[in-house]
């Protein structure tokens, strides 16, 4: 028996949830699949799958089996990459996890100019919002937290980033420019619902005055528990809502937004780039993370330099 390839017949078996799905990507006949777990569970005297005809699920042993079959698989892969990097070539699977915004304002504009540099390697990327990823099933996971989020993983800071407050052009134009944060009493706010938070204050922060603190009443136009609905409605001129830097610098940089009430942020947050364990990180991973930092800081530096909306704009008639 081939002990790897029954190992990696077993992980595709799992990961596309089904024998036949997982002989298509491996490019076997299903009766191949079906008898290399066999005889796998045969070598190792316990049931890895429990197999019906409508599901398909992992015994207790199956689960601690993936567990440490994916890191063996991953320590293989790796070896295959560092003999590539000798000749200069890279090339490979990179599987990434993150959340829906994530995955669509800061990791999908990134592909194109890192398949430019490394056109052999193939992203995976699986889109969730579960609270508790799976980190250690994947080689990068993509994820956000407050400042100071303790993080009991292997995790690099991509970027620390504040909440900003923003607009469309078209909206200011229509209902004009806060100029303190008083004003935006007279404004659509568009709020992310959150549990705990009240939906009619809006707590801003002064990171030029000592972080001081100031709440505001305001009557929201539009609450929601997804940011991309917000984002987008904000795109299209319905109101005033606060993002994070990072998900908005595209935006901010070519002029589709603008900020406002600056200095004032609504808060701070980190994103990380998550690792399942320090040994065996594969080339393309450790080369995906350095090109996501550099993007994400360079794109938010240039972000920045677009400047608020001045404070002297139109106000509402």
């Amino acid at each position: 028996m081939d002990r790897l390839l029954s190992m990696r017949v077993f992980q595709q078996v799992v990961d596309q949830e089904g024998f036949a799905a997982a002989a298509r990507s491996l490019d076997l006949s299903a009766a191949a699949v079906t008898r290399l777990i066999t005889d796998l569970e045969q070598h190792l005297g316990t049931r890895l799958l429990q197999r019906t005809t409508r599901k398909l699920s992992l015994t207790d042993a199956g689960q601690s089996y993936l567990t440490r079959v994916r890191s063996i698989l991953s320590a293989v892969d790796e070896a295959e990459a560092s003999a590539r990097e000798q000749t200069g070539e890279m090339a490979g699977l990179l599987r990434i996890h993150t959340q829906p915004v994530m995955a669509v304002y800061i990791l999908a504009p990134l592909v194109t100019e890192f398949r430019r540099r490394y056109p052999k390697v193939v992203l995976d990327i699986t889109v969730d919002s579960v609270a508790m990823p799976p980190i250690e099933e994947f080689d990068l996971t993509i994820l956000g937290a407050g400042a100071h989020y303790d993080a009991n993983v292997v995790a690099r800071p991509v970027i620390v980033s504040e909440g900003l407050l923003c607009a469309s052009a078209a909206y200011l134009r229509h209902a004009g420019t806060p100029r303190q944060p008083e004003d935006l009493q007279q404004h659509a706010c568009l709020r992310l619902r959150q549990t705990g938070a009240r939906q009619h204050t809006w707590r801003l922060i002064n990171p030029q005055e000592a972080d001081r603190e100031v709440s505001v009443e305001v009557t929201p136009a539009l609450v929601a528990n997804h940011t991309d609905t917000l984002l987008r409605a904000m795109l299209d001129g319905a109101g005033i809502s606060a993002q994070p830097l990072d998900l908005v610098a595209n935006y901010l940089r070519d002029g589709h937004l603008k900020r406002v009430l600056a200095p004032w942020i609504t808060g701070r947050f980190t994103l990380y780039a998550a690792l399942p364990s320090r040994k065996y990180v594969p080339a393309r991973a450790r080369a995906f993370m350095e090109f996501l930092i550099e993007q994400t800081r360079l794109k938010a530096a240039q972000a920045e330099q677009t400047g608020p909306v001045e404070s002297g704009d139109s106000a509402p008639p």
